[in-house]
């Protein structure tokens, strides 16, 4: 069986060549509390419900339900062929919340897709991104639940639509980021300025340092989803970095407080970021992932095309494109206006070689 990782107190033995799982509270020590035996496969519902039921969860916990479904899942996730990335897991973990709060103790081959449709309509009335986000996890775990593992025999996303992606962020404005280049200072400057030219996320621009550094481009993992993009360091952020102090660790580092001198976290930086935007009214409605538009922009309007600029910022082709949509119409109004004006021009200058005016 493939390794996975087991709650607390709970602890594996093997005799003759099986496996059996025991819940014991302070093994080993004078402290020792009850041995429990638990089922032996610890992927199952039943598994993960008598684990609970040890830690003396009250009342009955019956196996077969949704809540026992994703407990079962959320189990599982070290052992699935696709490692989930940490950040992957969390979003999971909050929108199978959802799921959990309202089908908890239904029977799990009960749920059915008009279920599923009542639920993401309800949700996406007021927040059509959280209903769109708890149908992507929902929709994983019944993709595993109905795999080899078996304990779903029937799909209840099946045809169940989600809501339009809308636009995605709104990129800056040319007088915001002429703004931000010209009044920012410190460590805000330094976090807009590898915003803007990397195109990552905050998560992972508080993480770059120099040892991310590889042959002229940043190399570095992402948070979210483990992807590895190779970032360019155009010369506008070559520059800027030029002035930059050398020295180990993260090119960000809080100024001030207790966390002097410590790495930002993602909500930090945003903090940081909220209380420097509450001071400049031409900062309105401009948020750090729009700078992540904004560099996906330039890279389109340079030549390059979706699947080059996904290999250097992280982002799926299709979020590329829809980024990039406006612009795209915009050169595209722009060329044809061009064409327009060349072949007005050129009618009219052979119109007067000809000696014959309108």
């Amino acid at each position: 069986m493939s390794k996975v990782q087991l709650p607390r107190h709970v602890h594996r033995v093997v005799s003759r060549g099986r496996e059996y799982y025991y819940y014991q509270e302070g093994r080993g020590t004078p402290q020792a509390g009850e041995r429990i035996r638990l089922p032996n496969d610890p992927q199952t519902p039943e598994f993960w419900h008598a684990v609970r039921q040890a830690q003396g969860v009250t009342g009955p916990t019956p196996t077969g339900t949704i809540g026992a479904l994703i407990d079962a899942y959320e189990v599982a996730w070290p052992t699935l062929q696709r490692p989930l990335s940490e950040g992957t897991r969390k979003q999971y973990r909050r929108h199978l919340k959802l799921v959990r709060a309202a089908w908890g103790d239904l029977q799990a081959d009960q749920l059915r897709p008009r279920h599923v449709d009542a639920l993401i309509r309800k949700i996406g009335a007021e927040k059509p991104g959280t209903a769109n986000n708890v149908l992507s996890a929902l929709r994983a775990m019944v993709g595993w639940a109905t795999g080899p593992v078996e304990l779903l025999h029937h799909n209840p996303t099946q045809g169940v639509q989600a809501f339009g992606k809308g636009e995605g962020h709104v990129p800056w404005s040319s007088e915001q980021m002429e703004f931000a280049e010209a009044n920012f200072t410190g460590m805000l400057r330094r976090f807009y300025f590898l915003s803007r030219y990397t195109g990552q996320r905050i998560s992972d621009v508080v993480r770059l340092n120099p040892n991310d550094v590889d042959d002229g481009g940043f190399c570095l993992p992402q948070k979210k989803t483990g992807v590895k993009p190779w970032c360019p360091i155009f010369p506008e952020l070559e520059a800027e970095m030029a002035t930059w102090p050398r020295r180990p660790g993260p090119y960000l580092l809080q100024e001030d407080g207790k966390s002097q001198g410590k790495p930002f976290s993602t909500n930090q930086m945003w903090k940081a970021f909220d209380r420097e935007r509450a001071k400049h009214p031409i900062l309105a409605g401009a948020v750090p992932h729009g700078l992540r538009a904004n560099a996906v922009i330039s890279l389109r309007a340079a030549g390059n095309t979706a699947l080059q600029i996904s290999d250097m910022v992280g982002m799926s082709v299709e979020m590329i494109e829809g980024y990039c949509r406006h612009a795209d119409r915009k050169s595209s109004g722009q060329a044809v206006l061009r064409e327009y004006r060349e072949r007005k021009q050129d009618e009219t200058v052979k119109l007067l070689e000809n000696g014959k005016r309108k």
